[in-house]
């Protein structure tokens, strides 16, 4: 692998089935180990539940106030500095409890692929 710097454009973000925004900030098969996108859930809004196959998903809560659900631990409010951190085929779900857009960084490793995802 060779140094790189990707730039983001704010015009890549983009709607999921899952009910939130995603700008993908570096998501590259160059980069297998690892994938970084934003998220960005709206107010009132709860994501569908879903699970990822064969990645550790990381939530790094950057701004907002949400209810995370996990596997089998109950509801846990989530501000920003919280990391979630949800282990392969774990169920998972955030819901936007706050007044103002939720906004977290989803890390993945492995690094996310489409076929990686299953919709509960």
């Amino acid at each position: 692998m060779k140094p790189v710097i990707r730039r983001a454009g704010a015009s890549a973000e983009y709607y999921t089935d899952e009910r939130c925004d995603i700008l993908e900030l570096s998501n590259s098969a160059d980069d297998p180990h690892a994938s970084i996108a934003r998220a960005r859930v709206a107010p009132g809004v709860t994501t569908r539940w879903h699970q990822l196959r064969d990645s550790t998903e990381r939530y790094v809560i950057l701004e907002g106030r949400g209810r995370v659900e996990v596997g089998e631990l109950p509801p846990q409010l989530v501000e920003p500095g919280d990391v979630v951190v949800i282990p392969p085929l774990c169920r998972q779900r955030i819901a936007n409890v706050g007044e103002a857009d939720l906004v977290f960084l989803a890390i993945c490793t492995p690094r996310f692929r489409q076929d990686n995802y299953l919709a509960l």
